[in-house]
């Protein structure tokens, strides 16, 4: 029998490889966990069952016939639905999408297949991914499955939601702003992003349908239990042919795995932690350190020489697929110097000489970081986000909101985007771990930031970490089943 409220996705591969769990029992069971948790939290929001199941049959008897299989073969899981995803709707959340059948899988999905995944539903996200609480028009609200008044994160969420509750034991998630490793953090998953042009990413709405062109800033990667997983996913998503990308990825850095060089930046002044969550950090910290963490100091680049840097670049691209009216609405905001989003407003009219002028300052600081930080330390150690997940607030427009850290109320785009982009602007990977709870109750994770290419040393520190803090640990409650 499979525990689906602890089971890791790389442990049921292996089962399923041993023939001790068949394709088929392993679906059923995840469809027992929809069946229960999915009305609380309203994880997946598409399936196709149907299908699923007919795959899962063949997939049995192709382990019997006994052979070639992929690295997933058999393994059903689910898809955040902002990948176009062959045979079942695509929304990104969006009316105008809510009938989008995709023709062909986007890439990774496609990659994720051809290893033999079985991909039953889509997860929900907000409106083109633009948020970091889940929900929208088209399928409602998602509920984090530790607190259902509160947010799983976004924009990932359905899929973090997903994974802690035992719907799906792997998932494919996209961060830009945060948007897998946020998600991981509020509901104790493990999460990776990429380094920036690892996995291809043709497919992901936004940008427009039918994009083929790689987006700057924004990456694909994986939300599962373990590191295992993380790593699992990882070998068939990643991709030689992206632009700049390595043949083959750099082997983890010597003794990444068991004494690694490691920075702790826990405090900038531009996005200060809350105290529960920086308690929970410097336990982990601790217990890092005892497990042969070897802590060491580096001049890392503070938020403040580089936030603005990333609003731009980020604005830039998100502006691509939005409609005229928009635009030109934010290119009257941008000649207002009283309007409160004046600066940010002229980002969305960007000319091109200026955004080559910021993507000189983004080499220039990923320099800094090759330097300063990776000449002597192999990760390092940063918050996801000052809070835990916090209560729904959908109410307010984006711009109004605040969210309380220590009982002061703060902008909400100002606590939440600049932890999100300390390894986003300069293209890092990092490693989202579970390393703790509030006195309430509430996961806390840690972002483990590694050197550009550096995936597999982000990878092996990670685990580590996980081991030194006791890794995933499920939602404390199970919602009853209605009969």
């Amino acid at each position: 029998m499979v525990d689906l409220t602890r089971d890791t996705a790389s442990h049921l591969v292996a089962e399923l490889r041993a023939g001790r769990l068949s394709s088929r029992e392993l679906l059923d069971a995840q469809l027992v966990q929809f069946e229960r948790w999915n009305p609380a939290v309203n994880a997946v929001v598409a399936t196709n069952i149907e299908r699923a199941r007919a795959e899962a049959v063949a997939a049995d008897e192709a382990f019997v016939r006994g052979g070639p299989t992929g690295l997933l073969h058999g393994l059903p899981m689910t898809i955040k639905d902002s990948f176009e995803t062959e045979g079942i709707v695509t929304t990104s959340g969006a009316l105008e999408l809510r009938d989008h059948m995709p023709a062909r899988d986007a890439d990774p999905v496609g990659r994720l297949r051809a290893a033999g995944a079985i991909v039953f539903g889509k997860t929900n996200v907000p409106l083109y991914a633009g948020d970091w609480q889940t929900y929208n028009e088209v399928h409602g609200r998602t509920n984090n499955p530790w607190d259902t008044d509160r947010v799983p994160g976004g924009s990932s969420g359905g899929a973090a939601a997903a994974v802690a509750t035992g719907i799906s034991p792997l998932e494919l998630g996209s961060d830009i702003g945060g948007s897998i490793r946020v998600p991981a953090h509020c509901c104790g998953v493990f999460g990776h992003k990429p380094t920036q042009g690892l996995v291809p990413d043709r497919g992901h709405i936004p940008g427009p349908s039918g994009t083929i062109a790689p987006p700057d800033l924004g990456v694909s990667g994986p939300l599962g239990r373990s590191v295992d997983d993380l790593a699992m996913a990882m070998e068939v998503l990643l991709s030689a042919g992206m632009r700049d990308a390595p043949g083959t990825l750099p082997a983890p850095r010597r003794h990444a795995a068991d004494r690694p060089r490691v920075v702790v930046y826990l405090d900038d002044a531009l996005c200060p932690l809350g105290s529960e969550v920086r308690r929970v950090l410097e336990a982990a910290v601790a217990a890092f350190a005892a497990a042969g963490a070897q802590l060491v100091e580096a001049s890392v680049p503070p938020m403040s020489d580089t936030h603005r840097l990333y609003q731009r670049l980020l604005t830039a691209v998100t502006s691509a697929g939005l409609p005229t009216h928009v635009i030109d609405e934010m290119a009257r905001i941008a000649v207002d110097p009283g309007h409160p989003f004046h600066a940010q407003a002229a980002d969305y009219g960007l000319s091109h000489r200026d955004w080559l002028v910021a993507d000189e300052g983004r080499h220039h600081l990923r320099a800094r970081w090759s330097s300063d930080v990776f000449a002597v330390a192999d990760v390092v150690l940063a918050p996801i986000a000052p809070v835990p997940a916090f209560v729904h607030d959908s109410d307010k427009p984006f711009g109004m909101r605040t969210i309380d850290v220590d009982g002061t109320p703060c902008d909400y785009d100002q606590v939440m985007l600049p932890w999100a982009g300390f390894a986003t602007l300069p293209g890092l990977p990092a490693t989202a771990v579970p390393v703790g709870r509030t006195a309430g109750g509430l996961p806390v994770g840690v972002q483990v930031i590694g050197p550009r290419w550096g995936d597999l040393t982000c990878l092996a520190a990670a685990r580590l970490l996980e081991r030194a803090t006791g890794g995933f640990v499920p939602p404390p409650w199970t919602p009853a089943v209605s009969t």
